[in-house]
């Protein structure tokens, strides 16, 4: 319901934003029995819970009046209400924060800007085979406060992005990977030193016993230094060698190449022919997801049994078959340039169907990928200057279709038949709810393209 806040509320807490992690953290604050009042600046949301929900804009002069104030992911964390509300020494943080206050087993904590769900994901198939099992959460499915919400379970694996991290006390996972820190979210942080600092803090409580899982680049050899100072047994992977890394892929000589983990000082390894999905970045991840499970004592034929097994997920470099003659691929989270860069160095040549909402991020770092790895663009979405000159820069020719269902027409037009590729490199706001929604137009379009052509 909606109402007028009405009288001084100094011991209740505020709840922002009343999505589905708003939701979870009113649902877990009643069981607690805790007094809260939600926040929300659409007008169009609403709640079953019996708890006051407030529409519209936010005002830091009514936000002061609580004890705390808990922000959903999604909200801005420098929105100006909430400037002013911290200036007045009111706690604001988010749900990880009522976690790690709450939960007392084994946490995995996976951060990254690109491969954080997959990795998860994975993470979670593999150890849900050991006792006592494993729940997966975060910023993956199922809100974590829901993970704790009834019987505790001995492990979680939670996916966290860089405004989950900041939001809250730093947590001490057990177990904790960043995968990679690549421009993004430039809307949501000051600049990539905040979004970096936000991803870093979730090693900060670390210590004897833990482990950390760190890129293999020189950027990160301080941060391993600092942790292996308090004892945590820190591994490297990437692109090299297993006489130097604990975990990523071994190109070979004749252009193959393999993944490969550790089990205590065992090497073990997949070559890349025999796992379904498809690119080196998506088998970075299989390499992360694998030493976690070594790491917590499974075998390498069940690790083996699980990477060649699994298929990836939705929207991520996902086939969709061949239709007019050639394959499709899905890949609409890549909502970043280096997330479409990794997509487009998994093939050969493609048909590029590419544009969206670019969040001030500088496209024009694909020229080298599109100028090897496109022969056509197709650009949707109202963001399009910027792409079409990165088109002009990298000598390839393009048309601005505007929407998916034209390109994917268009594609289907193209001679070569070569396979077509959303990988957008920009987010999908400017047409689209999420990244899932635009590729299951994508995917519609696909599909009545196949009908057209049996009819």
């Amino acid at each position: 319901m909606s109402t007028m806040l009405q009288h001084n509320d100094s011991q209740s807490t505020a709840i922002i934003g009343m999505g589905k992690t708003g939701q979870a953290v009113a649902h877990y604050l009643i069981d607690q029995g805790v007094d809260c009042q939600a926040f929300d600046e659409s007008h169009t949301a609403s709640t079953e819970l019996n708890i006051d929900l407030h529409l519209g804009a936010l005002d830091a002069n009514i936000l002061k009046q609580f004890a705390r104030l808990i922000v959903s992911p999604g909200v801005n964390w420098h929105h100006p209400a909430l400037e002013a509300v911290r200036l007045a020494d009111v706690p604001v943080y988010g749900d990880l924060e009522l976690f790690g206050q709450a939960y007392q087993g084994d946490t995995i904590a996976i951060t990254g800007t690109n491969g954080k769900t997959t990795t998860v994901t994975l993470i979670s198939t593999m150890l849900d085979v050991l006792p006592g099992g494993i729940e997966a959460g975060g910023n993956i499915g199922r809100p974590m406060l829901e993970l704790i919400d009834d019987i505790e379970p001995e492990r979680v694996v939670l996916e966290l992005s860089s405004f989950q991290i900041e939001r809250a006390s730093p947590i001490r996972p057990k177990w904790a990977a960043l995968l990679n820190v690549q421009p993004d979210h430039a809307d949501m942080h000051h600049d990539m030193a905040a979004y970096s600092a936000a991803k870093l803090r979730l090693f900060s409580k670390q210590g004897d016993g833990d482990k950390a899982m760190l890129p293999a680049d020189a950027e990160w050899d301080d941060l391993a230094h600092d942790l292996q100072q308090r004892r945590v047994f820190v591994r490297r992977f990437g692109v090299g060698s297993p006489a130097d890394l604990d975990a990523g892929v071994q190109l070979h000589h004749d252009g193959s190449w393999s993944v490969f983990w550790h089990h205590y000082d065992n090497k073990h390894n997949i070559n890349a022919d025999d796992l379904p999905l498809r690119g080196i970045h998506q088998h970075l991840n299989l390499a992360v997801a694998a030493q976690a499970a070594a790491d917590y004592g499974l075998t390498a034929s069940v690790i083996t049994q699980s990477l060649t097994s699994f298929r990836g997920l939705p929207h991520r470099l996902q086939s969709l078959g061949v239709v007019a003659g050639r394959e499709w691929f899905n890949d609409s989270p890549a909502t970043n340039p280096d997330a479409a860069i990794a997509a487009l160095k998994s093939f050969h040549q493609v048909i590029w169907i590419c544009g969206g909402l670019r969040k001030g991020l500088d496209v024009s770092v694909l020229k080298d990928a599109i100028a090897h790895h496109v022969e056509y663009m197709l650009i949707i979405g109202t963001d399009v200057k910027p792409f079409t000159a990165l088109a002009e820069l990298a000598g390839v020719s393009y048309k601005f279709v505007k929407t998916i269902q034209q390109a994917v027409k268009q594609a289907s037009q193209i001679q070569s038949g070569l396979p077509v590729l959303l990988s957008p490199a920009a987010a999908s706001q400017d047409q689209f709810n999420n990244y899932a929604q635009r590729g299951d137009a994508f995917m519609a379009a696909v599909t009545a393209l196949e009908s057209e052509a049996e009819t």
